[in-house]
């Protein structure tokens, strides 16, 4: 996995954790529930990248 894939990864987790906190804040469930998704896309990608590198070496 490059830096570059890994950070971009991590700021979608975490672009998609402020998206729930905000939602859930303020009592908008459809941010709230679009910040877990960005969460979940984020953590889908890092797990995909892993996979990659077992398999390059």
């Amino acid at each position: 996995m490059s830096d570059a894939d890994k950070v971009e990864n991590k700021g979608e987790e975490l672009k998609g954790k402020a998206k729930e906190a905000v939602g859930g804040a303020v009592g908008n469930e459809s941010l709230e529930a679009e910040g877990k998704g960005d969460q979940a896309k984020g953590n889908i990608k890092q797990a995909g990248e892993k996979i990659k590198d077992v398999f390059k070496d």
